[in-house]
């Protein structure tokens, strides 16, 4: 499943499970739809930042995971890397004051 985040600054779409699990650091409960208003964009980010910090950082490296039901290797991605859109959305509509969905 993708989860697509909209806002008048832009969209982008992520993977449904990292998707909740940076909405559940920004302090929601990770249901989709959903939104969260301008003038609480500041507070979700501060939390959504706090989450991600307190989250282990994986090592740059060339490690590859592999699922026992597809024979192509894919490269591990951290979640601090995954989050950098959703961050750059949220500051930019909070700078703009613009509400930010997601479905």
């Amino acid at each position: 499943m993708l989860i697509r985040f909209e806002s008048k600054i832009g969209a982008f779409s992520m993977f449904g499970d990292i998707a909740v699990t940076l909405l559940k650091l920004m302090g929601h409960s990770g249901t989709v739809p959903g939104a969260i208003l301008a003038d609480d964009i500041p507070d979700a980010l501060a939390r959504l930042r706090a989450g991600l910090h307190a989250q282990p950082e994986e090592p740059e490296t060339d490690e590859i995971s592999h699922d026992e039901r597809d024979e192509k290797p894919e490269p591990r991605v951290s979640i601090h890397k995954r989050a950098v859109p959703l961050v750059d959305l949220l500051t930019r509509s909070a700078q703009a004051g613009s509400d930010v969905m997601w479905r």
